[in-house]
């Protein structure tokens, strides 16, 4: 990842706190032909000294060929965006940009025995049904015995030994409090939920300033 800016840069705990909160991402690799890329849900693991996440592919994916315990994997994981123009500035001489988050995970990928694809699975479940709340959260006991191994078998779980960790927060943290003011209220005013996300986001960082 290239950091535009040095206080663009996210620190490792923040941004593994963004991926895990995520969930959900791009899982990139390089074969032969090219690179080939899946959007996958995932689980981050986290220990004192080690960091790994866990997502599963169909059986038939060519990522999955490429699981061998050596070869690196990207996962990418991005929150909302916006667009911000340069009439929206304060001051003059400004120019369009682009606001977003963004966390880079990379380091090899290996399959784990199918054995664990149930474990695997009771864990993503139990992770996305809670943010369903208070609807009753869905398991996949409640499935049909042979329709539930059946799914379980046409999966393959891969985990990667995250090495590297990467993170960018563009939120125009370098403006004045002048212009970021400004782009803030009018982001808050958009009509694109991704914007007003982000306008959130910005208040968090200065939120001694008049909106």
């Amino acid at each position: 990842m290239h950091i535009l800016r040095p206080m663009f840069a996210w620190d490792r705990d923040g941004a593994l706190d963004f991926a895990a909160a995520r969930g959900f991402g791009a899982v990139i690799a390089c074969a032969d032909t090219g690179p080939i890329s899946s959007h996958v849900p995932f689980s981050i693991h986290r220990t004192s000294d080690s960091v790994t996440v866990q997502f599963h592919l169909t059986a038939r994916n060519k990522l999955a060929e490429l699981a061998d315990g050596r070869n690196p994997f990207l996962l990418i994981v991005w929150g909302p965006d916006a667009y911000v123009s340069n009439d929206w500035y304060a001051t003059p001489d400004h120019v369009s940009t682009w606001l977003y988050e963004a966390v880079h995970l990379s380091g090899p990928v290996r399959r784990l025995p199918t054995e664990g694809n149930r474990g695997h699975g009771d864990v993503l479940f139990s992770t996305f049904e809670e943010r369903l709340m208070p609807k009753q959260p869905w398991s996949l006991s409640t499935m049909e015995e042979n329709k539930r191994e059946t799914m379980l078998q046409s999966i393959v779980v891969l985990e990667m030994d995250v090495m590297r960790v990467e993170g960018q927060r563009k939120l125009n943290q370098h403006k004045s409090d002048e212009d970021y003011a400004s782009i803030t209220r009018h982001l808050a005013n958009s009509d694109d939920a991704d914007a007003r996300e982000i306008a959130g986001k910005l208040k968090s960082l200065r939120p001694h300033l008049e909106y």
